[in-house]
């Protein structure tokens, strides 16, 4: 897990929150992709499984609750079925889903490549 400290880029501060709730909220086989220097589209990729459609939309809403908190934008999709929600934090992109449909996406196999992986 990233500690926090007043030094810490926005990137490293938004993935120590997203972290933190999905930890709280008892997420499943989180992910952490590291891209920074792969690609453009974000520092960090977070990947996790919640055990229901319910338990998705439930961290997705938490982990929003606690961005907005901190004061940092985001947006969602896909929160109305919750089989697969994306949350865009611009420099971290969390992907939540549910189990079957994490494993037939496949998300880190798609990046291993070109990020360091770590499991939470």
């Amino acid at each position: 897990m990233v500690k926090k400290t007043d030094e810490m880029k926005d990137e490293d501060k938004i993935l120590a929150i997203v972290e933190k709730t999905l930890d709280d909220g008892k997420a499943d086989n989180v992910v952490v992709m590291d891209l920074q220097g792969k690609t453009s589209i974000a520092a960090y990729m977070v990947v996790a499984s919640g055990t229901s459609q319910r338990h998705v939309a439930s961290l997705a809403e938490k982990v929003q609750e606690e961005l907005k908190k901190a004061g940092y934008k985001s947006m969602i999709e896909g929160e109305e079925k919750a089989d697969w929600v994306l949350i865009d934090a611009f420099d971290v992109i969390v992907h939540l889903f549910k189990p079957e449909v994490r494993d037939f996406y496949n998300i880190e196999k798609m990046w291993s490549s070109v990020a360091k992986i770590r499991k939470l």
